[in-house]
């Protein structure tokens, strides 16, 4: 009687284990998530440089010890913080009719390379989108595409969680620059 326990007991810790990690690999499943909502979107930024004011989109609100406000800092513009309010588009022309805005900052914060933090939100008002999706994240700027975080949203984007892969779409200068944003949405509520 005592043995039957003792092997029933032994069984089941031996069912138990082999169905956990020591499990091969081919008896599980690989879980492949696909976003729920794709959205592609193009915004623009141009600097306030001291004789742009009727066409500005963004300005220089803090700097280091030898920055100015009106001129990017030397050193990959390492301790300027930048305000931001640019118009989105759903294409790369200046002149299409924005869909919303983003509105944020970001800071250039490594001086070997040019590398910036960026906290920002899309801010839509339109037939196509209401609400804001709310972005945080590190923008190496130097690389090709770069991904940040959705960390939220409100509207048409509730409690949005994803990633939105930046591209640099033109650039000229240092006054301007356009950026495309791949989002990827993975919880959509």
């Amino acid at each position: 009687m005592e043995l039957t326990r003792l092997i029933s007991v032994l069984f089941f810790l031996l069912v138990i284990t082999a169905g956990s990690s020591a499990s091969p690999q081919h008896w599980r499943k690989k879980r492949v998530r696909e976003p729920c909502k794709k959205l592609v979107f193009y915004f623009r930024d141009i600097i306030y440089n001291g004789h742009n004011s009727k066409n500005a989109t963004s300005a220089i609100v803090g700097t280091p010890a030898w920055g100015n406000r009106t001129i990017l800092a030397g050193q990959n513009h390492f301790g300027d913080l930048v305000v931001f309010d640019d118009p989105i588009t759903l294409d790369n022309n200046l002149h299409s009719p924005p869909v919303g805005r983003a509105q944020g900052f970001y800071v250039y914060d490594k001086k070997e390379i040019f590398t910036a933090w960026l906290g920002f939100s899309f801010v839509f008002n339109s037939t196509h989108h209401r609400g804001s999706i709310n972005f945080a994240g590190a923008d190496p700027l130097m690389n090709k595409t770069r991904d940040i975080s959705v960390i939220g949203g409100t509207g048409d984007f509730f409690m949005a969680r994803g990633v939105a892969t930046l591209s640099t779409d033109a650039f000229e200068g240092k006054v301007y620059f356009r950026l495309r944003a791949d989002i990827n949405l993975f919880e959509c509520w």
